[in-house]
This record gives C-alpha cells, structure tokens and sequence, in this order.
C-alpha cells in the first residue's frame, strides 16, 4: 500500500453500510451463535409487552465486556481496511452503542461480561406504547441528521436511501406485531436475514 502523502487526507466512506453493520453487528453475530449452540433463548410469550423472547444466554454477543472486545475488533479492522482514523472510532462505537441501547428496551437480561451474575436492563419493552413513541423518535432523529448532512449522487442514491428506510419499518414492525416464531431456531435462521440491510 503506497503511504499517503504529507497532508493528505484519508478517503472517506462512500457508504453508510460500514455504521449501519457496526450498529446492527451484535444481532448479526448473536443468531450465528444461536445456531452453533453457543448462545441460547426461549420462546416465553409475555415475558414483555413487546417481545417475547427470553435471551437468558448470551455473553459472547451481548455481555458489555464482551461488547467492548467486538467494538475494538471491528474498529481496528475497519482502520485496517480504510486508514480512515475518524470513522474507525465511528464504527467502534457505533458496535458498543448498541449494548446502552438493549439496556433502555431490554428487561434486565444484559451481562456486564460472561459468567457474570448481575443483568441489566432499564425494560422499555414492558411497555407498548413507550416503546413505539421512543423507537420512533430514534429512528426519526437518526434519519433527520443523516438526510440534512448528506447528499445523494444521483437518483439510485435516493431510492436507495428510501428502500433501506422501508425495509427498516418493515423488519420493526413485524417485530412489533408479528406474533412469536414457531421455535428457537426458525427465529435464529429468520434473523440472518438482518444481513441484507447493510448490503
């Protein structure tokens, strides 16, 4: 690789793809280990309002010390592939952001590291309504910043834009609403599909 030259700056990401992986990655990784046996949930409809899965088991993808290791793996190989400083930290926390988000929603249910005794979690998710409202205006503030701070290149860029903002509604709603899943591991293979919204 030919060293950049004094004063240069680094590329930057043409893509949002690379924080929209490393904000879904802990539920890209989790149904993988689901499906080795390595991580383990019940099917336990009105555990909460919203959900009705039970993760009883989960510290290599959800643990926040093991949250904090994902977050330095995939910042560095993002710095690796891009030599892009900023947005390595970027992607790096946008992987531990996730784990302060699951604590709002999710009833205590979060390790702090694996093995550990104590769960964490504030259970937004005992309540339909706090959910939708908050949910929403997330997801409303996050698209309001990145529509006013980007430009798309053309009309692809657009529609693009719009179908990943679709599909998202989509894919929530039928969280919201959907009903539970036949078994443990129909829901696991299911949830693979969330590797189509960075692509």
């Amino acid at each position: 690789m030919q060293p950049l030259p004094q004063n240069a700056s680094p590329p930057r990401p043409r893509s949002a793809a690379p924080f929209v992986f490393a904000t879904g990655f802990l539920d890209l990784i989790w149904p993988i280990f689901l499906l080795l046996g390595l991580e383990h949930v019940r099917i336990a409809p009105g555990i909460t309002r919203v959900t009705p899965f039970d993760f009883y088991d989960y510290p290599i993808s959800h643990s926040l010390l093991a949250v904090v290791g994902w977050s330095l793996a995939v910042g560095l190989a993002y710095f690796a592939l891009h030599r892009y400083r900023t947005g390595a930290w970027m992607v790096g926390l946008g992987v531990l952001s996730h784990w302060f988000l699951d604590w709002i929603v999710h009833r205590p249910d979060l390790p702090l590291w694996p093995g550990g005794t104590g769960h964490y979690g504030l259970g937004l998710w005992n309540s339909l309504p706090a959910t939708l409202a908050v949910e929403s205006a997330v997801f409303a503030i996050g698209f309001w910043f990145y529509w006013h701070e980007t430009r798309p290149k053309d009309r692809i860029g657009t529609w693009a834009l719009i179908s990943l903002v679709l599909f998202l509604i989509f894919v929530w709603m039928g969280a919201m609403f959907g009903g539970p899943p036949p078994s443990e591991k129909s829901m696991a293979w299911g949830a693979l599909s969330l590797w189509l919204m960075p692509l």
